[in-house]
């Protein structure tokens, strides 16, 4: 989503930057794993179709995704390279088509070391929060996570974020839980993201934004292609990478 393409959002423990090129062998290593595409409902891409994905992110007005990076490595002096810092991603999906004001949730921390210390929780508090990609300026009422019936501690996080269960699929094995953004919800997603600093993710690009990140971050050696997790176990949602 270019909505996002250059913000950057750091809490306590995460900060989110746009999905970019410098990020996908990162993240395409992660995708090997069996565990991870099963709970994502992934399909095992090579490295080139992990850029157009990429690409395609960067640019789809219906997909709003950050990579979640560890603040702690990444605001160290001198400051390493991202793709040492990712630790997993988040993703906001606005695929309802009979209703714009609900958005679909998902969280996922790849790294197993990163897990259970409260990342994916203050990853999807931002998320939510998020004036650009939240409930403000793309007007969204109602978050929505579809997880796994066997993942129980997504299920346990998403229910401390005040999520309700509304629906179970035996078919797919999985459960809906949805919150609807009150004003009393809004106020708490602000009470506790106050803490959140938004800045721009490339100085250079604040004003004007010339190009999209795919343009100005394709630095591959590949040619350019021309076109829900909880904090102990792994994904909070099964769609991470739509086909």
């Amino acid at each position: 989503m270019r909505l996002n393409q250059n913000t950057v959002l750091l809490g306590k423990k995460v900060a989110l930057v746009p999905y970019t090129s410098e990020h996908v062998p990162r993240y395409h290593e992660w995708m090997k794993s069996e565990e991870l595409r099963h709970l994502t409902a992934s399909e095992l891409l090579t490295l080139e179709q992990e850029y157009e994905m990429q690409c395609s992110w960067c640019e789809d007005e219906d997909k709003c995704t950050f990579i979640v990076l560890d603040a702690e490595k990444w605001q160290a002096q001198p400051r390493p390279p991202e793709e040492s810092c990712m630790v997993g991603d988040v993703n906001l999906f606005l695929t309802d088509l009979e209703d714009p004001t609900l958005g679909e949730i998902e969280v996922m921390i790849a790294e197993p070391s990163c897990r259970g210390q409260g990342l994916g929780t203050e990853a999807s508090l931002l998320m939510m929060s998020y004036d650009s990609g939240g409930v403000t300026k793309l007007g969204l009422t109602k978050f929505e996570a579809k997880i796994g019936q066997e993942n129980e501690p997504s299920i346990r996080m998403f229910q401390k974020l005040h999520f309700k269960q509304v629906a179970v699929s035996n078919v797919f094995q999985e459960v809906t839980l949805r919150l609807a953004v009150t004003e009393a919800e809004r106020q708490w997603l602000l009470e506790q993201t106050s803490h959140v600093e938004e800045k721009p993710y490339r100085v250079e690009l604040a004003e004007p934004v010339a190009a999209t990140l795919c343009e100005q971050t394709w630095s591959h050696p590949l040619p350019r292609p021309d076109s829900c997790m909880g904090e102990s176990c792994t994904v909070s949602s099964g769609c991470s990478r739509p086909s």
